[in-house]
């Protein structure tokens, strides 16, 4: 027998783009399934648009009625965003929502003294959402600076393949604590979700109807819709009328109360909650939670594209600190960031499509005003979210890892920057939150409330902190003469806006803007 060819042993040779999509970025599926992904879509980002005004709205002395109103703020200026950035940013197939990133600053404010002193607990929500709503607008001019003046393309000419690998790895690992450990709050609602989900678009997924995969497609809305019923029979039964408090929190599907104090239409306004005011020390500590790149590329490659150039970034990063700005307007507690679970739902269902991103854009808009409605569906249990999260934060991980076949992995520097930025990006926001947790303030604990904000919330983000030590040790350790190793050649041609035909055939922007703002 003869003998192979080296060339003839590698089989599953790099590819630039993911293969296997039945839509890409600029390809859609008919109009009616369109509309369900949207909608699909939709469904999936309420779990975050819920999650964090719950969390925050409490302590700042808020009712389940300011509650309420947070999360259809939050939701409307969600769709807004996303169609921005569909439309005017990056233009890839990503769904702009709240950021976890600032609720680290934001409970900072809550905090201070000139505030938590105030007796009455609307004034006190009041004027802690306008302090956040100061602190917001203030940090959305960094970002805003940071893209439109082509500074964040400079500083790409640092990144490589091998840094961006843990990176988005760990936008997708980083969030496991918002996975299995929620799932066992509530496992009878939890496991049944998860291994729903994993048969239905895993190993029914070859089921046709009409000669569309249903279940591939759908299975997150079909697994939600089951579980879902299931888990209002046990509410309206009884079966935890005797439960601790938090048992019932995590599985009922009537302890939110949105539905109760949602109103029928409510239009979300500029300043609805008045005139923002601003402080120094909320602002910078604020500006730390701007920044995140990593999820874009994650979102590139699972729509079928190449990975957007420095240019294209930079444009997205410009409209995100827009998105920024109008949530301060606003008041939605938060910053805007690209949602990583809808990011892996365009893997699981493999549609890219940029179209359905912007129709459940619009669902965000018009549930958030139909607030009775809207609330009906926020009323799915968090802990039903979590068990999908499982598997979409895994996909995105994933797709992190799949950026090591651009480099040599039979090199020792390799396998330490790998190894280390990934470790150490798990492992020191780790430390930081523990230590949070047990000493009720973060391990940077100084009289500077602003400068305990900029490193409590810089080294509790994964990504961050994978970003920080891998592009370092990238570029310190024996860098010279490693260009090939660390994937430089296959990087380089997608770094220009024109170094490759296929970027302008993704990123191109509509209506013939190209004419008026040229790539740079």
């Amino acid at each position: 027998m003869a003998e192979m060819k080296p060339e003839e042993m590698i089989a599953h040779p790099p590819m630039d783009q993911l293969q296997g999509f039945e839509y890409c970025i600029d390809s859609n599926p008919n109009w009616g399934e369109a509309i369900a992904l949207g909608f699909q879509h939709y469904i999936l980002s309420l779990g975050t648009a819920v999650m964090i005004p719950t969390l925050l709205v409490p302590l700042m002395g808020g009712s389940d009625g300011d509650k309420v109103r947070v999360v259809q703020t939050l939701l409307f200026v969600s769709g807004i965003n996303t169609l921005i950035q569909t439309l005017f940013g990056t233009r890839l197939p990503t769904v702009l929502g709240g950021s976890y990133a600032f609720v680290i600053p934001a409970i900072s404010i809550i905090h201070d003294s000139s505030l938590s002193r105030i007796s009455d607990d609307h004034e006190r929500f009041l004027q802690t959402m306008r302090a956040i709503q100061g602190a917001s607008i203030v940090s959305s001019c960094i970002q805003i600076i940071l893209g439109y003046s082509q500074l964040w393309g400079i500083c790409s000419r640092f990144f490589s393949p091998l840094g961006m690998v843990p990176v988005v790895s760990l936008v997708g690992f980083g969030l496991f604590d918002r996975g299995f450990p929620v799932v066992g709050r509530c496992v009878e609602i939890g496991i049944p979700t998860l291994i729903l989900f994993v048969a239905s678009s895993q190993y029914l997924k070859h089921i046709y109807v009409r000669r569309l995969p249903i279940l591939e497609r759908f299975s997150l809305l079909i697994t939600i819709t089951i579980v879902w019923v299931y888990a209002h029979l046990l509410t309206v039964s009884g079966a935890y009328k005797h439960h601790p408090e938090r048992t019932q929190l995590n599985c009922r599907t009537d302890r939110a109360n949105l539905i109760s104090s949602a109103p029928w239409i409510k239009v979300p306004y500029p300043l609805q909650w008045g005139a923002p005011t601003f402080d120094a020390g909320h602002s910078f500590g604020m500006m730390t939670a701007v920044l995140s790149t990593g999820a874009y590329k994650a979102a590139a490659r699972l729509a079928s594209a190449t990975p957007p150039p420095a240019y294209v970034l930079s444009r997205g990063i410009g409209w995100q600190g827009v998105g920024i700005l109008v949530d301060g307007l606003f008041g939605t507690l938060t910053g805007s960031t690209v949602s990583v679970e809808n990011v892996g739902l365009l893997g699981l269902t493999r549609v890219g499509s940029r179209r359905v991103i912007q129709i459940s854009a619009g669902f965000m808009m018009f549930f958030s005003i139909m607030g009775k409605f809207g609330a009906l569906f926020a009323s799915v249990p968090f802990t039903i979210f979590a068990a999908v999260y499982c598997v979409l934060f895994g996909i995105v991980a994933a797709v992190g890892l799949s950026l090591l076949q651009f480099t040599n992995m039979n090199s020792m520097r390799n396998l330490f920057i790998t190894g280390v930025s990934i470790f150490l990006g798990l492992s020191v926001p780790q430390y930081f939150f523990r230590y949070t947790s047990s000493a009720q303030h973060g391990p940077a604990h100084t009289k500077a409330e602003w400068f305990n904000d900029y490193i409590n919330t810089i080294f509790s983000s994964p990504a961050t902190v994978a970003l920080i030590v891998a592009v370092f040790l990238d570029n310190t350790l024996d860098f010279q003469g490693t260009a090939a190793d660390r994937g430089m050649g296959w990087w380089d041609r997608f770094r220009k806006f024109k170094g490759d035909s296929r970027n302008e055939e993704f990123y191109t922007l509509p209506f013939n803007l190209n004419h008026f703002f040229p790539p740079s």
